[in-house]
């Protein structure tokens, strides 16, 4: 396998720059004109078949700044290792040169200054250039593009369409299976009626109807390509009734179903596969114990929690690919198999810098069509940010930490609750807070932003269910999120004490006093799982809020005390 120095060979080609934020326009040049389209394609192609795989773009249909976390903590067996490294020791781990477009695009070190020298990423007219320039030179019927859900979900048009731009242009773009997970959100009726009309599956191995037991989906799907009989079995998100709103799929049962995954990859061989795939959003560490446990897989295409990795993650004899999010990595598995085995294999994740590929100009009129009717509303400026507005890490984000202070301001609360979604956009110092950046944060369909009474008993036991989810010692309890944001209140949490034990200094920030088990607060808060939820709209408070303002300006949050055990 030469996945990394295939990979730095290409950030050598693109020019690694110096660390730092002084590169200036003049390095902005430099950067584009040394990542060039070729020099992100180049590849030596390897075996009878290549795998693409994008996944948790979370309908960002237009190129982004996405910032990568300053915090992954893992825990028990995932401690210290990818995909649980930040910053430099993922540099160190991966041989990555700091201020580098690799590092760029994998961290968020000096994220600010290089964002000025290498510009967005994605855009799906990008992606389809790539797509279609692997498929000439590999030829289509040797190449095989999957999808790993969270696609239909995340942005103000896929809101309003109910995803329908989604659909046609994953069509468009040529995808072959998918999974999902946020796609449920969207409601059984509305989910079947998009599927019903896709021209390629939706895979779920493991979704039962909770009346009959009977699959609710097409398990699993083999593809011949370049020769090789390739069995790609679906995985959706197994806690999705859980971390979402339960009465939006209340016929659906989930669950991570290891021995019919076994069952699943059995039959495949048995019906003759050349390679299994396993299309998952169990999120990585799932997949990682359920590729230890479960026997014959050959690939893990792993999404959920957004992780990039520069290089496959072998369990025994399988390997783990992750392509990152927001249409950031397109990754490109090229596998020699036949005769019932995968008998080798060449990765490369392929960073999607926008400013060094020519748009594919279908891809780009459909996206205008999708687009047209809201561009008005989604370019609207509400104000501009003084402070780099991110999302992604374990912990408070800085976008959330608007969205709180928002809460706390146009809700008249004492102490505000934002769930710990991954998905959203990055802004820079400078930029406009438009409608699209706040929707790109909040685009949802349980978006009532809530007003009520809760004890400090209430809050502690909130904080300690969520951090359960998180950093439960076994994978298969994890749902792979980040901690809920809290504005108005501070505490200290232990990362590696069990559950009940994590959550400890819990703080009333307004009057630095202890919070009170026994006393009420007034908690504003957003996305409750919960059915009937009244308040406004989330991006309606935080709209106004930012009118308000006119200009955001948020200092360092230390409100959250962590111990990594």
């Amino acid at each position: 396998m030469v996945s990394r120095r295939e990979f730095l060979q290409a950030a050598a080609a693109a020019g690694a720059l110096l660390a730092g934020s002084g590169l200036g326009p003049l390095g902005r040049v430099a950067a584009q004109q040394r990542l060039t389209e070729e020099s992100l394609l180049a590849f030596p192609s390897f075996g009878n078949a290549t795998i693409l795989h994008l996944t948790d773009v979370h309908a960002q249909l237009k190129p982004v700044y996405f910032r990568e976390p300053s915090i992954n903590l893992g825990v028990g067996e995932a401690r210290g290792v990818p995909p649980h490294l930040t910053d430099a020791e993922f540099r160190a781990w991966y041989k990555i040169a700091a201020g580098s477009a690799d590092a760029y695009a994998l961290t968020s070190e000096d994220f600010v200054g290089l964002a000025k020298s290498y510009g967005r990423m994605g855009g799906m007219d990008r992606i389809a250039a790539l797509i279609k320039a692997i498929r000439a030179g590999r030829g289509a019927d040797a190449t095989l593009l999957l999808d790993g859900g969270d696609t239909w979900q995340g942005s103000w048009t896929a809101l309003k369409t109910r995803a329908a731009d989604m659909a046609e242009i994953m069509t468009a773009l040529g995808v072959e299976a998918m999974v999902g997970h946020w796609e449920f959100t969207l409601g059984e009726e509305r989910v079947k009626e998009l599927v019903d009309a896709l021209p390629f599956p939706f895979l779920a191995q493991n979704i039962r109807d909770n009346e009959w037991q009977e699959k609710v989906f097409e398990p699993r799907k083999t593809f011949v390509k370049g020769g090789a009989r390739i069995a790609v079995i679906g995985q959706a998100f197994p806690r999705t009734p859980i971390a979402n709103p339960r009465w939006m799929i209340p016929k659906w049962e989930f669950g991570i179903r290891e021995e019919e995954m076994q069952r699943q990859v059995d039959e495949a061989r048995a019906e003759g596969a050349d390679c299994v795939v396993v299309l998952s959003h169990n999120g990585f560490d799932v997949d990682r114990k359920m590729a230890s446990r479960v026997k014959g897989i050959d690939i893990v295409l792993t999404a959920h929690t957004h992780d990039a990795l520069p290089e496959v993650l072998k369990v025994g004899n399988t390997i783990l690919v992750a392509s990152g999010s927001h249409g950031k990595f397109v990754s490109r598995i090229d596998i020699d198999a036949g005769g019932g085995r995968m008998k080798g294999f060449r990765h490369r994740l392929i960073p999607v810098f926008t400013d060094a590929i020519r748009p594919d100009a279908e891809m780009a009129a459909l996206v205008a069509k999708w687009r047209a009717p809201y561009e008005a509303e989604l370019g609207r400026e509400l104000g501009r940010t003084e402070s780099l507005l991110y999302r992604r890490g374990n912990f408070n984000g800085t976008f959330d930490d608007l969205i709180a202070g928002a809460m706390l301001k146009e809700r008249d609360a004492e102490i505000a609750l934002t769930p710990g979604f991954r998905w959203g956009a990055t802004l820079l110092p400078g930029d406009p807070i438009t409608f699209e950046a706040l929707a790109n944060a909040t685009a949802m369909t349980y978006p009532n932003c809530y007003r009520q009474q809760m004890t400090g008993e209430q809050l502690k036991t909130i904080l300690e269910d969520v951090a359960d989810n998180i950093f439960h010692p076994d994978p298969y309890f994890q749902g792979g999120g980040d901690m809920v944001r809290v504005g108005g209140m501070g505490y200290r949490i232990d990362v590696a004490k069990p559950m009940g034990e994590r959550i400890s200094e819990m703080t009333h920030l307004a009057s630095g006093k202890p919070i009170d088990a026994a006393r009420s607060y007034v908690v504003a808060g957003w996305a409750s799982v919960g059915q009937g939820v009244e308040g406004p709209p989330i991006w309606e408070v935080v709209a106004g809020h930012v009118a308000r303002e006119k200009t955001i300006r948020l200092e360092p949050n230390a409100s959250v005390k962590v111990v990594a055990g």
